[in-house]
Order: structure tokens, then sequence, then C-alpha cells
């Protein structure tokens, strides 16, 4: 839809236009939006019966809002999608500070201006995507910031009485006026500048340095806030709480198959990469998963979360891991292999926060156990159960594998090897396919070396073969033999 050509408020009080509340604007839109069965927040995986509806009856509730819950939980981006439920376009006295409404004007400067000029006073007119505002909440951001500060430069130019309102410079939040306007982590906002809200959130007023003025502010809020802040950094007071209508709780992806979904949505992965690099599906799964052991490690802060951006960047590692490998052989394409999960540790130990004993262990040992547990815990569903304790003198589904190993052979895969050896490797062990086959009959070709070389890794989870990491890549040994050797 274009812009409208209305320029005067005289041209305006011809249509049909009445003003509106910001917040029956909202809840407008999404009673239509709903009535429809259209989407309202696109792109919001994972929150369609939980979070979503919540946010639904906050707006038709016409209440403010805040979005508690960990980082990584799309708190912002939830916040940024109200703005599909505005107005596309709306009308504002045009060179206005704070989006005065021509038909319900609250500013002094455009009540004079609208006595003066009457019906040919100009309109302008903003689109909805004008009408966000956000704010990261710092100890260092002032009242003059949120809500404004006497200007002396204004005051100095138009010869103005410091006594005049005209000498005030608005800050954010009456700019916002008409808009939503999102403050971010607000618990890091100091309890005096929480305390300057308390008005405009219920009376709907500012006060700056000692004008009395009667600003009926209609802004839509949106705070975010982090459970950690509250012990860590600081608090919501409690009266700013009790204004504020709303507070609905976020959360993590409940399953893997949705934690797919997210990533495959926010990776940024190239066409070029897409179409050259294969993702396996347990290649998939096993990427979610190490996300899914992280959040219940006794090695990290479960009270700081671990993001979904963990999940995200290790995906794009995971991808660059195998792009940079096709660079080396010059292949034309290759799979995703075991071995490049180990190219993902840099994207998961910057977004782990460790405990104490977290932190005698290494953010690298960590990140190792945490590919190991998801191994571990991926590995019954596609291969028998290994158990802790085996009843002797009866066969193992291994028992040819480790076998193999046993006899003094070794399998070791370099990490940058071309595909053909690559593949050569793994087939020189006869005992890996007839496994696999068994385990996996219906398993497409495409997956078979992945799935061979997962085998192996879950082996090793279970202590079962021996892995050794050198700087050219991933050595398989017996277990025992190397024990009985070392002794």
């Amino acid at each position: 839809m274009e812009k409208p050509k209305i320029k005067t408020l005289k041209a305006l009080q011809k249509t049909e236009y009445q003003p509106e509340s910001i917040q029956k604007e909202l809840a407008r839109n999404l009673r239509e939006k709903i009535r429809k069965g259209e989407s309202t927040f696109e792109g919001l995986i994972g929150y369609e019966n939980t979070v979503i509806p919540n946010v639904e009856r906050a707006i038709l509730s016409g209440h403010n809002i805040n979005l508690l819950g960990l980082r990584g939980q799309a708190k912002t981006r939830l916040a940024r999608k109200m703005t599909a439920l505005l107005d596309e376009w709306i009308p504002v006295v045009a060179g206005s500070d704070i989006n005065d409404d021509p038909l319900q004007p609250i500013s002094k400067w455009a009540i004079e201006l609208i006595d003066e000029k009457g019906g040919e006073t100009p309109i302008d007119w903003i689109h909805r995507s004008e009408r966000f505002f956000e704010k990261l909440a710092t100890p260092d951001v002032t009242v003059a910031d949120l809500i404004g500060d006497v200007d002396p430069i204004k005051a100095a130019t138009l010869k103005l009485s410091y006594a005049d309102e005209r000498v005030i410079h608005y800050g954010m939040i009456p700019r916002a006026h008409r808009c939503i306007f999102v403050l971010n982590e607000l618990p890091d906002l100091q309890a005096r500048i929480q305390v300057a809200l308390f008005s405009i959130l219920q009376e709907k007023e500012i006060q700056i340095r000692g004008f009395k003025l009667r600003l009926p502010l209609e802004v839509q809020f949106v705070f975010t806030a982090n459970p950690e802040d509250y012990t860590n950094r600081g608090s919501i007071v409690t009266p700013l709480k009790d204004r504020i209508g709303s507070q609905i709780l976020t959360h993590y992806p409940h399953s893997v198959a949705i934690a797919k979904k997210i990533t495959a949505q926010e990776a940024n992965i190239s066409a070029a990469n897409e179409s050259q690099i294969y993702v396996p599906e347990l290649a998939k799964d096993l990427l979610e998963q190490i996300a899914f052991e992280a959040r219940r490690s006794e090695f990290v802060d479960a009270k700081s979360g671990v993001s979904t951006r963990m999940s995200i960047t290790a995906y794009e590692n995971l991808i660059s891991t195998a792009e940079r490998r096709l660079l080396i052989t010059h292949d034309s394409n290759t799979n995703i292999r075991m071995g490049d999960f180990l190219g993902i540790i840099t994207a998961m130990i910057g977004k782990i926060e460790l405990v104490y004993e977290g932190e005698q262990e290494g953010s690298n040992e960590v990140a190792f156990q945490l590919i190991t547990n998801a191994i571990k815990t991926l590995f019954p569903s596609y291969f028998p159960k290994i158990e802790k304790l085996e009843k002797p003198n009866e066969p193992g589904p291994y028992d040819a594998l480790l076998e193999w190993f046993f006899k003094e052979n070794e399998l070791f895969i370099e990490d940058d090897t071309d595909e053909k050896n690559y593949q050569k490797s793994l087939d020189s062990i006869p005992a890996i396919k007839k496994i696999i086959k068994k385990a996996q009959p219906q398993l497409e070709e495409k997956d078979y070396y992945f799935m061979a070389e997962f085998l192996l890794w879950g082996l090793e989870a279970h202590q079962k073969l021996n892995k050794l990491r050198t700087l050219e890549g991933t050595q398989f040994k017996d277990s025992l033999g190397s024990f009985i050797n070392r002794l």
C-alpha cells in the first residue's frame, strides 16, 4: 500500500480516520488476523502453543508486557514481530517531535500550530516500520535519555525562558508516542531510573526538571529480562513490576525436531555450500542434542542457560569445516563427517557459562564431553544398546568389529583427506557394513559413511574402543590392547 496522499488537516477530517490508542490498534488488527486464521508471529518456531497465545492475550487485554527468559529465547525478536500488528500508515502533524495525532495532539507545539493554521495544518504519514523503538538498558542510561531534559541550546536559539515548555528536549519514550517501545534487559536499569517509569506506565505523565507536564502518551511497552539478572546484576523494583500488565515466560525448544527447524531457519548457509555439502539428518540431530546435553550438564551453569545461538553458529561452523576440506581436496562434493564436529567447539565454548567444576575441567574438555554425551544419547536409537554388564559366553553385536581392532589393527581418518580415501578407510573394516546392514536395513547409501563413523564414535563413547586425537586427524584403536600395551 502506497503512502496516503492526504497532506492537510482539513482533508484528513473528511476521511473516516478516528484517533485510536496503540493498544486498541494492536488489539483490533490482532482480532482480524485471528478471525482470518492468519499467523500472528511468523518465524517463532516452538512458541505456537505456549508463548504466542500468552502474548495474544496480553495484547487483547491492552497490557504492557515483560518477556522473562534466559538468553537466546527470541525475546527481542518476538517484540519486533509486534510491528506487523500495527496499521500500515498513520497520520502525524508534520514536524512533530512526538508523533502528534492531528485530531488529538498532545504537545503544546502541535496544539498551537493547529490553532494558528487550522485546516491547513500540514500532515505527514509514518509507516509501521518506523514505529518501533528499542533501547538496551545499561547502568549508564539516564532519565534524560529515556524521558527528556531541558535543552539550553534550544532556549538560547529561540530566546525562550526556562519556564517555557518549548525548551524541553524529549527523550526516547515521548518520541515513541503511538509506537512500540522495547526496553531490553530491564534489571540492568538503575532503580532510580526504573522509578521514573512509574508515572508513565500508570498515569501517562512525564516529569522533567520541575515542569508539570501531562502528556497522555500512548506507548506499547515491551520489557525483556533474564532471570539470572535478578541476582547477579540487579532487579526489577516491585512497584514497576506491579504496573506491567503481563509477565510472559519464554523457553528453549522442547524437542530436537523443533530445534532443527529453528537452526535451519536462522543459520546463514550459502547456496553453493547447500549444493556441495550433504548433511545427514543424524548429523543435524546430533548437533541439536549437544545443546540439550549442555542444558543439563553438571559443568554448565543452568541459571545462565544455553542459547539457541549456540546451535545456529555451531551448524555454520560445521558447514565451514566441510567447505574448508573441499577447498583443500578439490573434490566437487562432500558429506559431513563425525570429525567435522570438532570444528564446532569454537562456537560452543563462548556460549556456555561454566560452574566452578566446569572451569576446573576446562572449556575444551567440557565441549568434548558434551559431544560424547550427545553421541551416547542417540546411539541406542540406531544400534543395539551397549550394556554395562554383558553376559559371558554370549556373542555380542559388536564382537566382530572389536575383534578387528584387537588384532592390532588401527584406523586413522585424516581431517582433510579426500572423499575417495575417506571412504576407502571405512571400507577397510568389513564388520562395519554387516552391523549397519542389520541395525539399519533401510539406510540410504548417501548416509552410510556418516553412520559408519558414528558407530565408531559411539563405541568409543561407551569405552569399547580407544580414540586418539592428533594434529592431523582421529585414530581408533583397541581399548583393551592399548591398556595392556601401556602396562
